[in-house]
């Protein structure tokens, strides 16, 4: 007989009670179903008879059938009674907005809980962030599983050294002439500007990323390669969109970096339409020290839940990049007190 390493302090999910419905309609025995699911037979004999209903057919005449409706409803009963109180109930809609949010819309359980409140909810039911995430363990939902969540649960805070690296042979201007009132976030029109990278060997293409440090606006280009000429375009298309006077007054500053891709700073500051008049200033970070751009790298990971890393992205379209920077704008962000970037940007 095989042996089965069950889930300790795991109890059967939703999910699993309807696939055991549908195995016994396919006549597999206790033993088979076990297996499948990774679980001890004693187990699924238990849930069998606990599941099980009497019914009749059309001549009146009885049957027993393993019902999962019925199996579930008896699990939350039973949990009840031993003072685990599951709020969401039978609140089928509530479910359902949880799960298309989170698989679907691929927010984080705090982001559709924090907006729900902010927003005022349209559900009987009202969880906070810890009980939505117990739920989820508990195996409560359906379709959602800790699988389909962006970030299990935050570890350990990662911490940085805040060391000072000397910016040998740089042309340009060192965050450490930064002016110190961009630290505050108090002003629209500071950005931090990166690039994402595709796997190796699977093409050329990166997204130019710049993100405005007191909105956490996304501004996303789809680039041919990782080239200081590249970089450059795509900053012309801006100015040449908003125009001249728009775009200083959009892009007052610019972190970067000290990748190749970025050092050629006087392409980035002079205007493409005043050839002779400055468009922005940039400023380079210390080399190892990502912490001082912290809204590009939190951003990047937002970027990731639709570009895992290592994925090809030269295979994704301009439209896939445009409703990608889109639902960043309008992701709720705890920050703001789950407002979007496009709220707190009209404020």
């Amino acid at each position: 007989m095989t042996h089965i390493n069950e889930r300790k302090n795991k109890h059967l999910n939703e999910k699993e009670r309807y696939q055991i419905e549908g195995y016994l309609k396919d006549e597999k025995k206790a033993w088979q179903i076990a297996e499948l699911l990774g679980r001890s037979e004693r187990t699924i004999q238990r849930e069998i008879k606990r599941g099980t209903v009497t019914l009749l057919d059309s001549h009146l005449r009885e049957y027993e059938l393993y019902c999962a409706d019925t199996a579930q409803r008896k699990y939350y009963e039973k949990a009840a009674n031993k003072g685990r109180n599951y709020k969401i109930g039978n609140d089928h809609e509530f479910v359902e907005h949880i799960e298309r949010m989170i698989i679907d819309e691929k927010y984080s359980p705090d982001a559709v809980i924090g907006r729900l409140k902010l927003e005022g909810s349209p559900f009987k039911t009202s969880i906070c962030t810890k009980t939505l995430y117990n739920y989820i363990d508990a195996g409560l939902f359906l379709r959602l599983s800790n699988k389909d969540l962006p970030v299990k649960k935050k570890g350990k805070k990662r911490t940085y050294r805040k060391t000072r690296v000397a910016l040998k042979n740089l042309k340009g201007t060192s965050i450490e002439e930064r002016p110190k009132e961009i630290e505050s976030r108090s002003e629209y029109g500071h950005w931090e500007m990166d690039c994402v990278v595709g796997g190796q060997k699977k093409g050329k293409s990166v997204l130019l990323v710049l993100s405005e440090r007191k909105s956490r606006e996304e501004i996303i280009f789809k680039m041919t390669g990782k080239t200081q000429e590249c970089v450059k375009k795509a900053i012309d298309s801006l100015e040449m969109k908003l125009g001249y006077i728009k775009f200083t007054e959009t892009f007052k500053t610019i972190t970067v970096d000290n990748g190749s891709e970025f050092l050629d700073f006087k392409g980035i500051e002079t205007s493409i339409k005043r050839k002779v008049k400055t468009r922005t200033k940039v400023f380079y970070a210390h080399p190892f020290s990502s912490w001082e751009r912290g809204t590009n790298e939190n951003t990047n990971k937002l970027i990731r839940r639709f570009i895992p890393k290592g994925s090809s992205i030269d295979d994704i379209s301009l439209s896939m990049i445009k409703y990608i920077e889109n639902w960043i704008n309008n992701y709720p962000r705890r920050i703001f007190g789950y407002r979007t970037a496009n709220e707190v940007k009209v404020a």
